[in-house]
């Protein structure tokens, strides 16, 4: 049995909500064992939105293959100037920081088994058109990427999740530095 922390945001599209989204993880045995409500910097989402090659590539390509399964490639491809999946990254990256610092959002750490991956599995594919039913994004969620980008926005998918036990640790010291 692995305990780990891991690091959950709600987003400012799912404040409204916060009450549902949290109970789907603690329902789910994760604790919470700090939260806080934060309008947070343009700095500390530039350090949250760390824009690793493998973050940047992700959100690329995502964005890709999402406008390749609606056929709405062309129309990205417009929208973003090219089809580079680092380029779009980049610019979603920017999006982001917009967003999340535009209200404030509560930023929870939680714990339990396998802590990281139970959450991520309860939050969801990035998509909230294309999350499983039952998941966070999908029950929550109010958009699709392709609909974001059209929009020049990111897709409204009400949470973010640490990707894996590094990236929690990191952004856990982040949003709540008192924890060592």
């Amino acid at each position: 049995m692995t305990i780990e922390r891991t690091l959950m945001v709600i987003k400012p599209d799912g404040m409204d909500k916060k009450d549902g989204i949290i109970s789907y993880y603690t329902k789910a045995g994760l604790k919470i064992i700090t939260q806080k409500q934060v309008q947070i910097s343009e700095k500390q989402a530039g350090e949250h939105y760390a824009a690793t090659d493998e973050q940047v590539l992700g959100m690329g390509n995502k964005t890709i293959e999402a406008s390749v399964r609606t056929g709405n490639l062309e129309k990205m491809k417009k929208i973003f100037g090219t089809d580079d999946p680092r380029a779009i990254g980049m610019k979603l990256r920017e999006w982001l920081i917009k967003f999340i610092t535009s209200e404030p959002v509560m930023a929870y750490v939680l714990e339990g088994e396998n802590a990281v991956t139970l959450t991520r599995k309860i939050t969801g594919f990035t998509d909230p058109a294309q999350a499983e039913k039952g998941t966070v994004r999908a029950d929550f969620g109010s958009d699709s990427i392709v609909n974001a980008n059209s929009d020049g926005r990111p897709v409204r998918n009400v949470v973010h999740a640490s990707g894996n036990v590094e990236e929690a640790k990191r952004e856990i010291r982040l949003w709540f530095p008192e924890m060592k």
